[in-house]
């Protein structure tokens, strides 16, 4: 992105609350007087920002599904501990 389309809008895929809330879809700006990696919705407060492309956003839906499954993976792998853990417990 160059300095031309500073202001640019554009449509990403947002997985920071995957797990919670699915993916959402929404149009941002990138928030260049703080990080290029940040994004803000447009129109949006400044309590409405994602860090991290690849991470908590996603310029393409095939890179938000990818990344909302290995959350959910990761996920299920720590409940699957967690309850091992339970059972095992013993009281005595």
């Amino acid at each position: 992105m160059d300095n031309d389309n500073i202001n640019e809008i554009f449509k990403v895929w947002i997985t920071k609350y995957a797990l919670t809330q699915g993916i959402l879809e929404d149009y941002v700006v990138v928030c260049h007087d703080t990080d290029k990696n940040m994004v803000k919705i447009a129109g949006g407060s400044w309590t409405d920002i994602f860090h991290g492309e690849g991470k908590e956003w996603h310029r393409t839906k095939e890179s938000a599904i990818k990344c909302a499954e290995e959350m959910r993976l990761k996920k299920i792998s720590s409940v699957e501990k967690q309850l091992q853990k339970l059972k095992d417990m013993k009281f005595e």
